[in-house]
């Protein structure tokens, strides 16, 4: 259906992402990042979390070669106000207890870096709306121990998606990598071609 002549690596530890740029069939390595993302500064979350991509993208670019290197930063946003993973069960739960009937946004930042050093970076935003949750059903979650390793503390993925009443835009997106709009990006750029029979 489609090729690419690129040797491209995913700058992502997640099994989520991974799994989403398989869809595309095209053989990529994984080199992970060791970055700090709590260093950026940005004036908004667009710029925040399109930052902390080129941040890890730019990172592992310096350490392979002749390839393109994409990578992403997912995060959640409520109120304006950023939901990091929970480092504690409390943690957890506040964020979860705020969530609870509200609706919020998860803005997935990716970057590509191409071989020549051109990098390409776009923000994917979805809003999620959560039903009203029960405190018993945000205990029995965090005690799963699935919230800790995701961004605003739950995995739509995951049993997570029993909070969620209706999302607005990518599904994918909240899994943490715009798959859709990634594919036009490289097709754009002309990294992935169209296949001729």
């Amino acid at each position: 259906m489609f090729t690419t002549n690129h040797k491209l690596v995913l700058a992502s530890a997640s099994p989520r992402r991974k799994e989403l740029l398989a869809m595309l069939a095209f053989p990529f390595d994984i080199v992970t990042s060791e970055v700090e993302e709590t260093s950026v500064q940005a004036a908004t979350m667009q710029d925040y979390v399109k930052g902390v991509a080129l941040l890890k993208t730019r990172d592992v670019a310096q350490k392979v070669s002749n390839a393109t290197v994409i990578g992403a930063d997912t995060i959640v946003v409520f109120d304006n106000e950023l939901l990091h993973k929970p480092k504690s069960h409390e943690e957890a739960i506040a964020h979860l207890t705020r969530l609870s009937g509200a609706r919020h946004a998860v803005m997935t930042a990716v970057a590509i870096i191409e071989a020549n050093g051109q990098e390409t970076t776009f923000v994917e935003e979805t809003t999620v709306i959560f039903n009203e949750l029960s405190q018993e059903l945000i205990e029995a979650y965090v005690a799963s121990g699935d919230p800790f390793d995701k961004a605003g503390g739950y995995g739509i993925q995951t049993a997570g998606t029993l909070l969620v009443k209706k999302i607005e835009g990518d599904y994918n997106n909240v899994v943490g990598l715009p798959l859709a709009a990634l594919f036009t990006q490289l097709v754009a750029l002309h990294i992935i071609q169209f296949a001729k029979e």
